[in-house]
């Protein structure tokens, strides 16, 4: 159904002018008018119709990205590959950094749609499945990474999270681990829903009791991590081990292992996510799954342009391939297990 303007109006009791007026960020609306009526437009996805238009009628050579946070370097390395490849095709980007905050995340789509961009590319998103593909019924290119969703319209580059978990959480089992805590991030974030399964994947292969009580969520940052391990020593938890779903939670982690004095990978073994620029050069240096971030953005940017260009044939889904790098923070067998037990 194509939502006009005076459907927006009729739902939220004003008239079509002050629908416009909100539309264009006029003083003479009262807040409270304005809040209501950005309710409805959210509620019913309504694109002004100027902007829809000129989607239609002529290209902006324009590709808006919405991130969840620029400062993680995952982030960053994906949106440089997307940034590459745009510029070498002649098309220019618009950045939205929402910093993890989903009103924030709704307004910029709401200006990014507005000014008419030929395609969007999601990273991280918290926006509903529903609410994207509404995006992509209404004509614009849409691009994703971090989720999956089954729509022809909306193509998705990603990693096989759940084997590179399972991959390395079978790592530290084999380094005689048995207590090992998972750290996700977001609530809603498919990456941490499918490094669980990984992780409860590995503890059924070797025959080990899945605790719900040694899963933790640190938000995908560094105080997350640091938070959630405090939590869990708070508790009286028991574990030698903690596979993070990302570095930066692992970063936290670092942390408060020092301020405790707990050694790294004596008294705690662990492994993080995403191969950042800094896991390397910490001391112990972390193991992590490395993730070919900068390749997905690329990528992800080729075939967003493709299909703004007339390529409806090409796969909805690509897949690529992560590994897993074993570093000294995880390569230290328990006291009477082999390593290659």
């Amino acid at each position: 159904m194509d939502i006009k303007i005076i459907d927006v109006a009729r739902t939220a009791k004003v008239s079509p002018t002050t629908v416009s007026r909100v539309l264009n960020n006029s003083p003479l609306v009262k807040q409270r008018t304005r809040d209501s009526v950005l309710k409805v437009i959210e509620e019913l996805n309504y694109v002004p119709h100027a902007a829809a238009k000129n989607l239609r009628l002529q290209k902006t050579m324009t590709i808006g990205i919405i991130v969840s946070d620029i400062k993680v370097s995952y982030n960053a390395d994906i949106v440089k590959g997307i940034q590459n490849k745009a510029y070498s095709e002649k098309y220019k980007i618009v950045i939205c950094d929402t910093q993890n905050d989903m009103e924030i995340e709704r307004e910029y789509l709401r200006l990014l749609m507005d000014r008419s961009v030929d395609g969007l590319i999601l990273i991280a998103t918290m926006l509903t499945e529903q609410e994207i593909t509404g995006i992509a019924d209404r004509g614009y290119a849409v691009g994703i990474i971090g989720r999956s969703i089954e729509h022809d319209k909306v193509l998705n580059v990603h990693t096989d999270n759940v084997k590179a978990a399972k991959e390395a959480v079978e790592h530290l089992i084999a380094q005689g681990h048995r207590e090992i805590v998972f750290l996700s991030g977001y609530p809603n974030a498919k990456d941490s829903f499918d490094r669980l399964e990984g992780y409860i994947k590995a503890l059924s292969a070797h025959d080990i009791p899945f605790r719900p009580e040694l899963v933790e969520n640190g938000n995908f940052n560094k105080s997350g991590g640091y938070e959630a391990i405090k939590r869990l020593t708070f508790k009286g938890a028991l574990f030698t081990a903690v596979f993070s779903a990302n570095d930066e939670m692992a970063l936290g982690v670092y942390e408060i292992c020092h301020e405790m004095g707990r050694t790294i990978p004596e008294e705690l073994a662990i492994i993080g996510v995403d191969n950042d620029r800094v896991s390397k050069y910490l001391s112990p240096s972390l193991s992590t799954i490395d993730q070919p971030k900068y390749e997905m953005g690329f990528m992800l940017a080729d075939k967003l342009i493709r299909y703004m260009n007339g390529d409806f044939k090409q796969p909805r889904l690509t897949i690529l391939e992560s590994r897993l790098l074993i570093r000294r923070s995880s390569d230290y067998p328990r006291k009477g297990i082999s390593s290659s037990e």
